[in-house]
């Protein structure tokens, strides 16, 4: 660690970094001018300025994919990568002498009562997966971060920092989750054919600007602050969503019709209605986060931005435009036979 003014400048390892939240991460490291080096399978497209030291290994290997970490020391590790309790494990232990700090990049999925509101850092978690399973599932996911912030913990104790993001956001997002919003919204208005909106608009939704995300990360590195956090984003109406994607014409769509027509959450992703079993994941405090420096861009400049980057993507989502125009029939059908 160097001392630049009254800043000290850390050399930071992250595992990932090449893809979304990873790649966030590292530019918000390197725009407080800390020192960067990733540890990728080198799988993925790696558009990172060259200033970063790339290093090459497999954790899933256990000790023997980290080598390129053997006789290395940083001031602090980001795991942006982290699935499996015997990936983490391995990093962790050979780590364990070699970072002041590792921070984890956990999820929001580890809660087991995701129908509370609102979610906090104090809610039960789920039952921990055992730490030989490496099938990650959407079953398994969230048990499967539980055993991996408990191995972070065990290892580093104080010296952990666990981050549970909500569902993240922003350009170069690759989940086809949150793009498809602005997305369709922009097809719209540009086709003058209104899109389909779930509920009623009463119903709410969250979502963490990536690069808010990494920016909290860096700040908790700054100030080696221990503890676990909530990372989330506004809490929006599904209203006020449409109006921040900038959806000019829309039809609500309930749930009853929704099912009818073979509609369900794959297919209009970020959607949960406010009492459903998970409805509390769009319902996450983050009031620790907010006071330990957490900042949040705007929604409207989120959609903008993943607009801006997606629009070149050519990105096919599961809703196709004809099971769209069945629902919104079936919808228009229903509302002329109550008028009857």
């Amino acid at each position: 660690m160097t001392t630049t003014g009254t800043k000290q400048v850390q050399n930071v390892l992250v595992l990932g970094g090449t893809r979304f939240v990873g790649r966030h991460t590292v530019e918000a490291l390197l725009a407080a001018g800390h020192t960067v080096t990733v540890l990728t399978r080198g799988q993925s497209p790696d558009e990172l300025p060259r200033s970063v030291e790339r290093l090459q290994g497999d954790r899933e290997q256990g000790a023997a994919g980290l080598q390129a970490l053997t006789g290395r020391t940083w001031d602090a590790c980001i795991d942006v990568s982290g699935y499996t309790p015997a990936a983490v494990r391995a990093s962790t232990e050979a780590l364990a002498n070699s970072v002041r700090r590792y921070v984890f990049v956990s999820t929001v999925s580890v809660y087991a009562e995701q129908h509370r509101h609102p979610v906090r850092e104090t809610d039960p978690l789920l039952p921990a997966a055992p730490e030989e399973l490496t099938e990650v599932t959407g079953e398994s996911y969230g048990p499967l971060k539980v055993t991996c912030e408990q191995i972070v913990q065990n290892v580093f104790a104080d010296r952990a920092t666990i981050l549970r993001p909500q569902i993240v956001a922003g350009p170069f997002d690759h989940t086809a989750r949150y793009p498809y919003w602005p997305d369709r919204a922009a097809q719209s208005r540009q086709d003058g054919q209104p899109m389909l909106a779930p509920g009623d608009g009463s119903d709410h939704v969250q979502a963490i600007d990536a690069r808010d995300f990494g920016r909290f990360a860096v700040r908790l590195l700054e100030d080696g602050t221990p503890g676990i956090f909530n990372v989330a984003g506004p809490r929006l109406t599904w209203a006020a969503f449409m109006e921040a994607i900038g959806a000019e014409s829309v039809v609500w769509v309930d749930a009853t019709t929704l099912e009818a027509e073979g509609i369900g959450w794959r297919d209009l992703p970020l959607y949960l209605a406010d009492d459903s079993e998970q409805g509390g994941l769009m319902d996450v405090d983050a009031t620790r986060a907010l006071a330990a420096g957490l900042t949040l861009t705007s929604p409207a400049t989120t959609a903008q931005d993943t607009r801006a980057w997606s629009a070149a993507q050519q990105t096919v989502y599961a809703l196709t435009p004809e099971r769209e125009a069945a629902a919104l029939t079936a919808k228009q059908a229903a509302r002329n036979g109550e008028s009857l």
